[in-house]
């Protein structure tokens, strides 16, 4: 494997397939020295003097294109910002390379279509971030909306906070051993800012997902680990909304930079099904029979007006295993319909190397996915609704600007 993009995801990401041994880490990529040479040099310690068979050490890159022309690479990580993020997966996918690629999987709608149809065209594996799709209790819950245990659906709320605005950052010294060019890539010519990309290796998550060139806010951020969850549990992989409603308030919102406080965007689907952006964290999916909210280590299912599980307090020694694991063997022994079982996303990536089949959250998914995304940012730029084929992938009616579809690259950095 060969990792792109070692920065604070990147470096977990790194650490989790390193505990795995049947993947050998070769090569990493980062347009920042420091950070590049850093994980180069754990990957280095790791092995340290017991080196698996046939392991050579660690390369490091400052141009992927370079990591990406050796065939003794199988598999990339990629953790870039997202406006990297599907330049380097397709160019990945066309060089043979099976691809993991960090949440959300594209920065723009016309991306994800291009995404998608490499991974067809070349045949290969594609892996995408969004790791709820690997735990339990977001299975769980989504098996329950799909068989009709909670009845009718017909409201999903997905919490997960506001749109990106565009960049209003001033200039800062330049860094020099940050290859700033290559940082931008298709995004315009602007100055450098830390607030973008911070001085060598640090520990937190920077704050390009506020701005629109580089990513999506909130709505891309953890919009693309909610929203995937609403649409497994409507079955919508490889669908989507017909209508998106942006809330009142978001000129307002925009004009004292506020927007990362919007929530309320409403995607509406062909079968009538809403789904909200709303403030509580976690999915919950709304039925006639009942409902049930699941969130990372939370999970709470009412029937009929009487709570069936919960998740509760450490002092009642209540766990969410035992809790979506009680639905689970109560109310779904005979179901029609099962989601694939992956107890480690990485590990579940690996596997999809080796059978060639789908891993749980593959390139339909995380594509739908950002799509969906995509959508509710641009009813939030336009402040405007509007209607979407989902199927042909295109706007119906006037009202939105189609180039709100795409984004405009800058040589070289295309396609």
């Amino acid at each position: 494997m060969g990792f792109i993009g070692m920065g604070t995801q990147g470096r977990g990401l790194l650490g989790g397939f390193l505990g795995d041994n049947t993947a050998q880490v070769v090569a990493v990529c980062d347009v920042d020295r420091h950070r590049r040479e850093g994980a180069q040099q754990r990957v280095e310690a790791f092995y340290g003097k017991d080196r698996p068979e046939g392991w050579k050490g660690c390369a490091s890159y400052n141009e992927y294109e370079a990591l990406l022309a050796r065939p003794d690479i199988d598999a990339v990580c990629i953790a870039t910002p997202d406006h990297w993020h599907a330049l380097i997966t397709v160019a990945a996918l066309r060089a043979g390379k099976d691809v993991y690629c960090e949440k959300p999987l594209t920065h723009n709608i016309s991306e994800a279509l291009a995404v998608m149809d490499a991974v067809k065209a070349n045949g290969r594996v594609l892996q995408t971030g969004s790791m709820q799709r690997s735990m339990g209790e977001f299975r769980v819950a989504c098996e329950l909306a799909l068989n009709g245990v909670l009845g009718k659906i017909s409201r999903v709320d997905a919490g997960f906070g506001g749109p990106a605005r565009p960049r209003d950052l001033p200039e800062e010294a330049a860094e020099p051993d940050l290859d700033w060019d290559r940082w931008l890539g298709p995004a315009p010519v602007a100055p450098y800012h830390s607030a973008l990309s911070p001085r060598g290796v640090h520990g937190h998550f920077p704050a390009w997902r506020e701005y629109a060139e580089y990513g999506g806010g909130g709505v891309c951020d953890f919009g693309a680990h909610q929203l995937d969850i609403a649409q497994w549990g409507l079955g919508m992989d490889g669908n989507g909304p017909v209508a998106i409603q942006p809330p009142p308030g978001v000129a307002e919102a925009f004009a004292a930079k506020k927007n990362a406080a919007l929530r309320g965007c409403e995607l509406t689907y062909a079968n009538g099904v809403v789904v909200r952006q709303a403030e509580k964290n976690g999915v919950t999916f709304y039925g006639s029979d009942g409902h049930v909210w699941v969130d990372r280590g939370g999970f709470e299912l009412v029937l009929g007006g009487k709570g069936f599980a919960k998740k509760t307090g450490s002092e009642d020694r209540v766990s969410v295993e035992s809790q979506y694991g009680k639905a689970e063997r109560e109310l779904l022994g005979d179901a029609k319909i099962r989601l694939p079982k992956s107890g480690s996303h990485l590990a579940n990536f690996l596997d999809a190397i080796r059978s060639r089949q789908q891993p749980v959250a593959h390139e339909i998914a995380g594509g739908s996915t950002a799509i969906g995304c995509h959508l509710i940012a641009i009813a939030y730029r336009s402040n405007a609704a509007f209607q979407w084929d989902p199927l042909r992938h295109e706007l119906v009616g006037k009202g939105i600007d189609p180039e709100q579809l795409t984004r405009v690259y800058r040589a070289p950095y295309t396609f």
